[in-house]
Parts: C-alpha cells; sequence; structure tokens
C-alpha cells in the first residue's frame, strides 16, 4: 500500500529491456485467495483474490482491513446506509465490498494506478456479483481528487485502513482527505503498528490531520488473538493491536466546496 510518486529507472544506459535473459528475473508469485465472512445480514462469506505480490503491500489482506470492515458494519445505519465512500490504498478492497453490499449510494475504491492492483480489485467486484454502486480507480494520494468526485461531489466517508507506516506520505493522505470529505462527514483511519518502535511516527500522521484543520477522536482499540507475523520482531502486543481513529472537520462552516 506504500504510495510514492518516483521515476523509473527502465532508461538506464545500455539496458536493453527486450533482451534480458529468460531467467533473469524470478518468475511471478501465483495469486492467492482469503475469505472473509460478513458479521451481518446473510453472513456472506467472500473470497478475496490477492495479488501473488506487489511492492506496494497489496498482496495481503491486513488485519485492520477486518477490524475496518467489521466496525463499519456494525455502525452501518450511520457509516454506510446511503452514503458516499471512498477507500483510499485499498488492497483487495473489502471495506469497500463491505459497504457496497450494506447498502452504500456509491462507493468510489482506489489503490495506486498499479495495473495488476487495479485489476484485481475489479475481480474482486465481479466476484461478488458486481454491485452497480461500486466502482474502481486509480489514484495517487494528494492528486487532483475531481475525476473520484465526479458529478457527486465529495464523499461521507472516506476509509484509509493501515496506510499510516507510509510515513512520508502522510500529508498527501491528509490533503486527499481534505478535498474530497464532506462538511459533514468523517475519514476512519484504521492501522496496527507492524514496526512498533515507529508508532511515534505513524502517530504523527494525526499531527498533520489537525494541522489541515481536522478533529481528531480515538474510537477503537482491539487487541487480536496473535500478530499477523509471530516472527517479527517488536512488542507482540502491539503488533496485535488495531487502533481505530476519526477525522472529522473542526469548522465544517469553513469548508471551501468546490
Amino acid at each position: 500500500m506504500p504510495h510514492s510518486d518516483t521515476d523509473s529507472d527502465t532508461e538506464a544506459a545500455g539496458l536493453d529491456l527486450f533482451t534480458e535473459p529468460a531467467d533473469f528475473r524470478p518468475p511471478d508469485k501465483p495469486a492467492t485467495f482469503v475469505q472473509h465472512t460478513l458479521a451481518t445480514g446473510a453472513r456472506e462469506t467472500l473470497n478475496l483474490r490477492l495479488v501473488g505480490h506487489n511492492p506496494l503491500w497489496g498482496h495481503m489482506l491486513w488485519n485492520a482491513g477486518r477490524i475496518t470492515s467489521e466496525y463499519l458494519e456494525e455502525h452501518a445505519s450511520t457509516l454506510i446506509a446511503s452514503k458516499r465512500i471512498l477507500e483510499l490504498g485499498a488492497g483487495a478492497g473489502l471495506p469497500s465490498l463491505v459497504c457496497a453490499l450494506r447498502g452504500a449510494a456509491s462507493v468510489v475504491v482506489t489503490d495506486y494506478p498499479d495495473p495488476d492492483l487495479v485489476s484485481n480489485l475489479r475481480t474482486n467486484i465481479a466476484a461478488v456479483g458486481a454491485p452497480p454502486n461500486i466502482v474502481v480507480e486509480g489514484y495517487i494520494w494528494g492528486r487532483d481528487a475531481g475525476e473520484l468526485m465526479g458529478d457527486g461531489g465529495r464523499f461521507d466517508v472516506l476509509v484509509l485502513s493501515d496506510l499510516l507506516f507510509n510515513h512520508s506520505q502522510h500529508g498527501a493522505l491528509a490533503e486527499t482527505v481534505r478535498v474530497a470529505m464532506k462538511p459533514d462527514g468523517v475519514a476512519l483511519v484504521f492501522f496496527t503498528p507492524h514496526r512498533p518502535w515507529l508508532l511515534s511516527e505513524d502517530l504523527a500522521f494525526f499531527k498533520v490531520a489537525e494541522e489541515a484543520g481536522f478533529v481528531v477522536k480515538k474510537v477503537l482499540e482491539k487487541k487480536l488473538e496473535a500478530p499477523m507475523f509471530e516472527e517479527d520482531p517488536g512488542d507482540r502486543e502491539l503488533r496485535r493491536t488495531v487502533f481505530g481513529y476519526e477525522l472529522r472537520w473542526a469548522d465544517p462552516g469553513k469548508v471551501q466546496l468546490p
């Protein structure tokens, strides 16, 4: 899920990309599948496709994504029903799929405009019956969000799930929330400190958000049975915890609509 706008090195002098030996790179890893059962209604089990490997971390279904989805379902009457929803850095798109299936007016699910990530999101949407209220867009945080908003304008709910580890992009994330969220909207920011020794840098996002005009409120702290990766270093308690925050406008009356 990291989102950085770096230049390609593919034009290095003397490099012919079309004549590299067949064994120059290891073969691509195959796609994998993971299941998630919804907590309400018909309790459907979604079979989500994950890209085989991706440097933007879209090849995992992270714990924060599952907990974000459960939180959205638990608060569906206020966070989903008839709402316009935007998800950033969606990976497999689980929270967006939950919103589409639980009564959102419209959902725009985004990730970095990498063809594999965007195609995979469309595959997962098709697998649940291609609800007409959800669309996929490639998007780089901080860029013009006009095409995402379209004729419907700003969004009621923004979903940012497990994105704060990308410290260099905190400003871009906050900027997208600033331009895309309605005056009475809310942004859900859920994350796990996968590198516990950098927790203070993860949390620095909320200082950036406050400077952008938002009020920050903690709404959830949930300890799971185990972290995603037992062998990883750092405080195990933190690595098995999902933290949830919401951002709302400090002064909705001063929000300048396009």
